[in-house]
């Protein structure tokens, strides 16, 4: 079984305190790809633990051309030379960059923020969505070129690239929800008001559920008769953050973090790693959580929800819908239509979903690990060198 990541390199900045690392958790046909976070917070076992995660995540994508990595970087994001100490890092990483590893956005940093880095610094072959191999074949040119396209393209108020990891995960909601026997009308609680939030909490809307609760880094802001989602969307004024200035009158403004506090039938945490852990999950009142978040939840707290009977729909199932974008558009598994790509992407986290369920039932084990035994990754290959195998 794989369990341990191919390669973890460490990168110290030569002009602030920042430090870096990237994590190759398995080259498949050459290739591996997950994003590259900034924080503050960012630790080497934070990326390896992700890194593991996108390894597992390619896996539930049906993936044959793609393996897990992830990049982190230790520093403020909120200071003004980000940037230049993200295109150092990029530049001290760039003979994996050119040899079949792919880096996106991902917390601190926005998908675009990384390609116009890419392109300031010219990084010979630099970004790719595939193995070298496969961007000498015509279709798959035109069909990185397609996912290109694909990426900006609107949908529901969005951007798809911004929709599609949201929008999966409310499916992933949704599932898990029908396969507990849940009605309709059911609360949710969202942590995290970035692309993923956003993107969630407004297809939970329209499937019917009542968004009670939502926070961001900032505050939180709840209404037990249910908050109106797009009002909140629309008065976006700094990505990631709720606008206090647009709240109704009935809206009560709490604390970011008396989320623990409040009761609702679904708790949706889409932002940081950790903080469902040991010391809060034994108070936790609701029914079901869903990760659109990566690890979210620490394994000791998955020990006490176990025992609790709170089932924890897992991250690399149900945040998977941008990872299955880069990995079907260029090789021309679905059309280039907004819709079809999402019901792509929540067919299969619905069908991946109710499997978990029956394994959890006739197996008598976790979702987590009913997940991890359906999508177990591929063994690593090698880089993707010109040199390999030649002497």
């Amino acid at each position: 079984m794989l369990n341990k990541p191919y390669i973890v390199i460490e990168w110290n900045d030569t002009e602030t305190d920042a430090v870096g690392w990237l994590c190759c958790f398995n080259f498949v046909s050459n290739y591996c790809s997950g994003g590259l976070r900034v924080h503050e917070t960012v630790t080497r076992e934070e990326v390896i633990k992700l890194a593991t995660g996108m390894g597992y995540k390619y896996a539930a994508c049906h993936s044959k051309v793609g393996g897990g990595a992830k990049a982190g970087i230790r520093y403020d994001n909120t200071k003004p030379d980000k940037l230049e100490v993200v295109k150092r890092f990029l530049l001290a990483i760039a003979p994996y960059l050119e040899n079949g590893v792919s880096l996106g956005g991902d917390l601190g940093i926005g998908y675009g923020q990384v390609m116009d880095l890419y392109k300031e610094l010219a990084i010979p072959g630099v970004p790719h969505l595939v193995a070298k191999k496969y961007e000498r074949d015509p279709k798959i040119i035109q069909g990185l070129k397609d996912n290109d396209t694909l990426f900006d393209m609107p949908y529901r108020g969005f951007v798809m690239y911004d929709a599609i990891t949201g929008y999966g995960a409310a499916a992933g909601l949704d599932e898990s929800w029908k396969q507990m026997g849940g009605g309709p009308g059911a609360t949710v609680m969202i942590q995290g008001f970035g692309a993923v939030g956003t993107g969630a909490a407004r297809c939970l809307s329209e499937m019917g559920y009542k968004v009670v609760a939502i926070s961001d880094a900032k505050c939180m802001v709840y209404c037990e008769n249910g908050l109106d989602v797009d009002l909140l969307i629309n008065s976006v004024k700094d990505r990631g953050y709720l606008n206090q200035e647009a709240f109704l009158p009935e809206y009560q403004v709490m604390k970011n973090t008396q989320w623990e506090e409040i009761a609702c039938d679904i708790f949706m945490p889409a932002a940081l790693d950790g903080v469902i852990n040991e010391k809060n999950a034994e108070k936790l009142q609701f029914k079901l959580i869903v990760e659109a978040a990566n690890i979210p939840t620490t394994p000791e707290a998955d020990v006490i929800l176990e025992r609790r009977n709170i089932p924890v729909a897992p991250d690399f199932i149900v945040n998977l819908g941008a990872t299955r974008l880069c990995d079907a558009v260029p090789f021309g598994l679905i059309p280039l239509e907004p819709q079809a790509l999402v019901d792509d992407s929540q067919n299969i986290i619905r069908d991946h979903i109710s499997n978990l369920f029956r394994m959890k039932k006739e197996q008598g084990i976790t979702l987590r690990e009913a997940a991890r035994i359906r999508c177990q990754p591929l063994p690593s290959e090698a880089p993707d060198v010109d040199w390999q195998g030649k002497k």
